[in-house]
Formats: C-alpha cells, structure tokens, sequence
C-alpha cells in the first residue's frame, strides 16, 4: 500500500515523534523512507538571512538516517532551502516528487480553528498533498 514514505522533520519535540510512527509503517509495508527537512531563509536588505544552519539540519536529517537503517529501513535524506513561508509547498512538491504513498509528519496538536487562523504547516499540507498525509501528536 505504501511503498514510499516521505517523513517530513524540523528537528523539534514534535518532530521527533514522528519517527518511530514512520520506522513501524515503513516495516510493515516493506517501505523505503525519504527523510526531509525544509530550511527556511528570509531575504533582509538584499541578502539571505539563513533562519537555520545547514550543518545542524543535515546532523539532524543523518541521525534519523541512522536510526531509520538501524531498524533494517531503507532510506535517504533531502535537504531543502525555501524562502520563508514556503514550506508546505515544499514538502506537497518532494512528496509528488519521489512517488511517496504516504506524508508523515508532526503536528503541535493546535485545534483546527487555531491551525486555520495561524495557516499550519501540517494544515497547508493536508489540504494540497498527492497522498495521505499521517499526523503525529
């Protein structure tokens, strides 16, 4: 059913959540991973502002990696930079990408009043992906 599991992370609690739920799929439907993280840059008087840095989001992007392959998963990691504000499109656009069968992702258990006022990643996302889209808590 899903072959290809694209787990979105940002390196936060909620995030971190996401990857044993993504490992225990992956296993039971003999399916490959694509870890992504989405760095966000902002443009300040004409020059990028990088509103996280490359090297920690690739460490955290290479330990689940590691964890993902220590559970026997076959997986691969991608690493994105988008103007603030883009992410949801990101993620909509690497899932279509590599064929993934199913999103998984964390969300900040804000109701879905709340998320619609904010404009949620996790909302943005569900509304507009190729897929199913799995949301961790």
């Amino acid at each position: 059913m899903f072959e290809k599991i694209l787990l979105a992370v940002d390196g936060s609690e909620h995030s971190a959540k996401t990857v044993p739920v993504a490992a225990d799929l992956a296993k039971k439907y003999g399916a490959s991973v694509t870890v992504l993280h989405v760095r966000e840059f902002t443009r300040r008087f004409g020059t990028d502002v990088e509103i996280d840095s490359e090297d920690e989001t690739q460490a955290y992007v290479d330990g689940v990696l590691a964890e993902l392959e220590t559970e026997g998963i076959a997986a691969r990691g991608e690493l994105r930079r988008v103007q603030s504000g883009q992410v949801p499109r990101e993620i909509i656009d690497v899932a279509a990408e590599v064929g993934a069968g199913l999103i998984v992702m964390g969300t900040r258990g804000r109701t879905e009043w709340q998320s619609l006022l904010v404009g949620g990643v996790a909302h943005k996302v569900m509304a507009h992906a190729p897929c199913p889209v799995l949301l961790v808590r």
